[in-house]
């Protein structure tokens, strides 16, 4: 178990670095803040700049902590923020199938930061080095129930800010932005 709970935390939070550096510098095919930015106020998130600089700073973030395993439920908690946000605003309209755009890799990902949460980082993390680690249910569900707390509060302060005048000027309905990988 020790070393399945290391590989995964290392697997997934590596991934996500690189998504948010997609969206923080355009890095891996990714939209970087401008791009991202645009594509996330065509979704409500304005300002779109803001939220994309945001969703990069939580994913590659929320990875580096898994990576680590240093502070592991709030980097957990970071990766399920996105991935709610992710699935409110991109994905559940389109059913559960990746293969439709749905939301079954959002939750697959969601599933495993909580397993990870649940588990503990395991001895191979600077948690344990350093006597910091937390794990268990109730860990596994206070970083469930604080990522997506998180996401309706940036679900709705992005709802509730101006349309960003700068995102819209020179966009036409043949305009491509990329989709961030993680969304």
């Amino acid at each position: 178990m020790k070393l399945g709970i290391t590989v995964l935390r290392v697997v997934v939070g590596a991934f996500f670095v690189g998504h948010g550096l997609q969206k923080l510098k355009g890095w891996f095919g990714g939209g970087g803040i401008e791009g991202t930015g645009q594509m996330f106020e065509s979704l409500g998130l304005r300002p779109g700049k803001v939220h994309a600089s945001a969703a990069g700073l939580a994913e590659a973030g929320g990875g580096a902590m898994l990576v680590t395993g240093l502070l592991t439920p709030v980097g957990a908690s970071m990766i399920t923020g996105t991935m709610t946000v992710a699935i409110h605003k991109v994905h559940a309209k389109n059913g559960p199938w990746a293969a439709n755009q749905g939301y079954e890799y959002n939750a697959v990902l969601m599933a495993s930061v909580f397993a990870i949460a649940a588990a503990g980082p395991g001895p191979l993390s600077l948690d344990h080095l350093l006597g910091t680690e937390k794990s268990g249910d109730l860990i596994a569900l206070a970083q469930l129930a604080a990522g997506v707390l998180g996401a309706a509060a940036t679900i709705e302060l992005g709802r509730r800010a101006p349309e960003t005048p700068a995102a819209t000027e020179g966009a036409t309905e043949h305009t491509q932005v990329p989709e961030p990988a993680s969304a």
